[in-house]
């Protein structure tokens, strides 16, 4: 549960491995990101990023960040519903006693495999998607100072990487990089392989001398390529929403999803 906001177990321990932080520049989403603050979710974490190749600090928008895992957001958002989990479904069809209404809040490409209608298939093919591969680097004790998190332009393999120590709060000696696009296509069904590669890039980055345990997650559908400008595609009783109906980032999701609900709940998508 969460999609992109997802944590992974490692040695009891969480890691964030999907989005590394919230942007709350909405109105909206930042009340609700307060929300989580005042009970102790969610936190601000740095406005500071490096950015290499040339390594300078460069300011920009306050990035928050969540002590108890981004997973922990999604689960606040879900208490008091009737979540089930582990349930596949194969497709989705209309019937007489069905549904008041399905929302596929999902990439595209996944959308298409439950065999959604016409106007959903139309928005969801016309979305491309990059892969990621997830890196989780745990060394023995913290060798590395004054990073938070890190943008790395015009690398063959690593695109960022940030201190989830740091963004946790909690001062563990754990690393999570993100790799390009073209390093991800090239490992897609060997994400494992790629691990070693970019702990190699991020020890040469930050001058780290030991290695860390590695593990990998891979992210066949990370970061859409092209965004709508909508806030999410409808047919019918049918919707899809997600962070592709936007600037890609958790915000719009969280706005495309509630944009589906205000529909709903205002009788747009009454039957």
């Amino acid at each position: 549960m969460g999609g992109r906001l997802a944590s992974r177990r490692i040695n009891g321990r969480y890691a964030d491995i999907g989005a590394a932080y919230l942007v709350a520049d909405d109105p909206a989403f930042a009340e609700q990101t307060e929300s989580w603050q005042a009970r102790g979710l969610a936190r601000p974490w740095t406005d500071t990023f490096r950015v290499y190749p040339a390594g300078t600090d460069t300011r920009g928008p306050m990035r928050w960040a969540a002590p108890g895992g981004l997973r922990s957001l999604a689960t606040d958002l879900a208490d008091g519903l009737d979540v089930r989990l582990s349930t596949p479904v194969a497709s989705i069809e209309s019937v007489a006693q069905g549904a008041d209404a399905v929302v596929l809040a999902m990439p595209g490409p996944q959308a298409l495999r439950l065999s959604p209608p016409p106007a959903i298939v139309s928005a969801a093919t016309s979305q491309n998607w990059r892969p990621v591969i997830a890196a989780i680097l745990t060394y023995p004790a913290r060798s590395w100072s004054g990073l938070r998190g890190a943008f790395v332009n015009d690398h063959p393999v690593l695109a960022t990487v940030c201190d989830d120590g740091d963004r946790r709060g909690d001062a563990a000696p754990v690393l999570v990089a993100h790799s390009t696009a073209e390093l991800a296509s090239e490992h897609l069904h060997s994400p494992a392989e790629a691990g070693p590669i970019l702990a190699a890039a991020v020890g040469e980055l930050l001058g780290i001398t030991v290695s860390p345990q590695i593990e990998t997650h891979r992210w066949t559908y990370a970061q859409p390529g092209k965004t709508s400008e909508a806030p999410y595609a409808r047919d019918g009783q049918v919707w899809l929403c997600g962070d592709a109906f936007g600037r890609p980032r958790v915000q719009t999701a969280w706005l495309s999803g509630r944009a589906v609900a205000s529909a709903l709940l205002g009788g747009s998508a009454a039957r």
